[in-house]
């Protein structure tokens, strides 16, 4: 009984891993894989996430997964990361001047949502072929693109809110507040600019881009 029970779980352990290292990805395979991550990072989520903004990455997960397979999934990991991490910098002072996220920094699903937007129409152009296989790549491109950019706005913002000296409206050039909606920092600028670097380099070693040299 008890070694039917045993080949019964290791089973069960063999398809679960069978069906996460599916290639291509599948629904199926997408769905438990990231269960499984997400079960295994949750401390990591919790403190970058509210449960709802949770539901709604857990989503994007596997979307992502679906569409561009791990490589996709561990550049938007990389994003949240980083982002996270830019979002808890010198949070106490930030939020002594009211200029931190709310909920200290657990974003929402809006955020999740509006960060992903772009990513999430080159998946599923990437899903159903849209253009055929010439334009894979194209889509492919347009994902990394669009969390490149979005985690130099979220950079960029948090670290000028933190360090900024002086900060700019862009429509004016007129000084202003650290943390007023629309300026800018040299500091915060530069910071965005590295990040959206180092999230492309990210992206070519999970090759998920081929620069043509």
């Amino acid at each position: 009984m008890h070694s039917s029970r045993v080949s019964s779980f290791q089973d069960a352990v063999g398809g679960a891993m069978a069906i996460v290292q599916s290639s291509p990805a599948t629904w199926q395979s997408s769905l438990l894989s990231n269960f499984l991550i997400f079960l295994l990072g949750s401390p990591l989520l919790v403190t970058g996430l509210s449960f709802s903004g949770i539901v709604a990455a857990f989503l994007l997960g596997t979307l992502t997964w679906r569409a561009f397979g791990s490589s996709g999934f561990l550049l938007v990991a990389t994003y949240f990361i980083i982002g996270t991490a830019a979002t808890k910098v010198k949070m106490a002072q930030k939020t002594e001047q009211g200029i931190a996220e709310k909920k200290r920094g657990r974003r929402g699903p809006g955020s999740v949502i509006g960060s992903s937007a772009a990513g999430c129409i080159c998946a599923f152009l990437t899903i159903f072929e849209v253009g055929g296989a010439a334009y894979l790549q194209l889509w492919r491109l347009g994902f990394v693109a669009s969390f490149c950019t979005k985690l130099s706005d979220t950079v960029s913002s948090e670290i000028g809110k933190a360090y900024g000296k002086i900060t700019y409206l862009v429509t004016s050039f007129k000084v202003v507040p650290r943390g007023t909606e629309g300026a800018v920092s040299v500091e915060g600028t530069l910071a965005g600019i590295l990040a959206s670097v180092l999230l492309a380099f990210v992206s070519f070693l999970l090759g998920e881009v081929f620069p043509n040299f």
